[in-house]
């Protein structure tokens, strides 16, 4: 059997040579370290601090199976069956999306939207793992969040990763975006839809070729989840309701043009860290408001 030491290295070796997509891997050293982990239970400071100790057999075989689902390119989040998501460890499945850091802007841009401590109706739509409802509900205990999903199996995730956090204000509901919603009843509405074009090559690459494609592309341009969305919100938001989208980095024209169409005012697109228009957001007007626009 390998020595701790040894394992390490060949596994990072055996990364290497499998051409990993650099976009959804990290360094090869690192995942062998975390797949070792996974495999024995050690810690890193362990793997560190005793690199000559030999594995068991038991121990060698467990890294070579998930070391065999990683060369072969399935994502690391759903080997390990978890992901980290604005600080919190939240559980990720084959039926779910993984959670990615571009999205912690959607989360940024909800918890300035309204004010922490007043008690407000949001949604989540398209919850998959319940990443955004969760991270909502962990920083505003005064919001009610609907985490609403179409899929039975991504819903389970995220009531499972609800009550992990031991989070009573995300409410779960199975159903088709806004469908399920009650009229005029909400403060604030996000969603990390589908907005992938259908066809795009990015699809048969790296974890995309893994994860849900429903959950992925919309339509011929990618906009098809989001006109519904717009159209479905108009009827779901409060008057003075808030709604904000992520999208493609080059969508935000089409996007922004799409919600002044359906009637939403203050709609501004927002950048993510590597400065690409990411979310677009919007205003569902007062009343008085839509009375006395001039256009």
């Amino acid at each position: 059997m390998p020595t701790i030491a040894e394992a390490i290295r060949n596994a990072a070796r055996r990364l290497i040579a499998a051409g990993l997509d650099p976009e959804s891997a990290a360094s090869p050293r690192a995942e062998a370290e975390l797949l070792l982990c996974e495999a024995t239970g050690l810690s890193r400071t362990t793997l560190f601090s005793w690199p000559e100790q030999i594995l068991t057999t038991a121990q060698a075989q467990r890294f070579e199976a998930l070391l065999n689902r990683r060369a072969a390119g399935e994502p690391f989040a759903y080997i390990l069956g978890r992901r980290e998501f604005w600080g919190l460890n939240l559980m990720v499945t084959p039926a779910t999306l993984i959670p990615r850091p571009d999205t912690e802007l959607l989360v940024e841009w909800a918890l300035e939207a309204l004010p922490a401590n007043r008690p407000s109706l949001c949604a989540d739509l398209g919850a998959g793992s319940g990443a955004i409802a969760c991270a909502l509900a962990h920083e505003r205990p005064a919001w009610n969040i609907l985490a609403v999903e179409r899929s039975a199996a991504a819903l389970a995730v995220a009531a499972g990763n609800a009550r992990g956090l031991g989070l009573a204000n995300v409410l779960p509901i199975l159903g088709d975006w806004l469908a399920p919603v009650a009229s005029g009843r909400l403060d604030l509405i996000v969603a990390n839809p589908p907005y992938v074009r259908a066809g795009d090559h990015h699809l048969r690459r790296g974890d995309l070729r893994f994860e849900p494609a429903g959950a992925l592309a919309a339509g011929a341009d990618g906009l098809d989840a989001i006109r519904i969305i717009a159209d479905q919100a108009r009827r779901c938001l409060r008057p003075g309701g808030r709604l904000a989208l992520e999208h493609g980095w080059d969508q935000d024209a089409s996007v922004r043009a799409l919600l002044d169409r359906a009637g939403y005012y203050v709609v501004a697109s927002h950048l993510d860290l590597a400065g690409h228009p990411r979310v677009t957001s919007a205003l569902w007007p007062e009343a008085a408001m839509a009375a006395t626009n001039p256009d």
